[in-house]
């Protein structure tokens, strides 16, 4: 299959290899992590009292019965579940508590973020196995004036430390379903989408 990306001048030279529309090996991704603006249902089995839903503030703390400004941002829930355990230890013996996320925006690094002539530039949370087009189906598709075969892909790579860009061919995506184009979408990755010159 041919290669969709083709490196820019702002990191190292390099491809991306196409992704296909629906992976056969499709499988959990990384542990959710919680970020600000989330929201959550926190459940303290045999004490509906304390059981609560929130969200979590801008400043990523969370308040809750009994226990004020507990840090929630940068942890899976399970790990949320266990500080908060430890806290109510104070008031109850052997706590047990359940934490259900169940409206999502994620930390800044786990969002894809669309700028430029898509049709409804925003971030997204991202999602386990997620494709370029389910990018751009999540922000509408391109605007009249996009000029979509020069739109960049760019991503931190973990390995070097440095930022990456690569040549994403979104019209070709798009109109032409030409599906080498897809490629997989990593947690961070920024899709910057030029206007035309006419």
């Amino acid at each position: 299959m041919a290669l969709a990306l083709a490196g820019c001048s702002s990191g190292p030279k390099g491809e991306l290899p196409s992704a296909q529309f629906v992976s056969p090996a499709e499988g959990p991704g990384p542990d959710y992590i919680i970020g600000p603006m989330d929201s959550l249902s926190i459940f303290v089995w045999r004490n509906p009292e304390l059981s609560t839903g929130v969200t979590v503030r801008p400043d990523g703390r969370i308040t809750v019965p009994l226990i004020n400004d507990l840090p929630a941002t940068g942890k899976t829930p399970t790990q949320l579940a266990k500080d908060i355990e430890e806290q109510l230890k104070s008031y109850i013996q052997n706590p047990l508590v359940s934490i259900i996320v169940t409206g999502f925006q994620g930390p800044f690094a786990q969002q894809v973020r669309v700028v430029g002539e898509a049709a409804n530039p925003q971030a997204i949370p991202y999602r386990a196995n997620m494709t370029l087009l389910d990018v751009m189906i999540a922000v509408g598709g391109l605007t009249d004036y996009a000029s979509g075969n020069r739109a960049r892909l760019v991503r931190f790579d973990k390995a070097t430390g440095q930022q990456q860009e690569f040549r994403v061919k979104l019209e070709s995506l798009i109109k032409d379903g030409d599906t080498a184009s897809n490629v997989r979408i990593e947690p961070g990755d920024v899709i910057i989408i030029p206007e035309s010159f006419f």
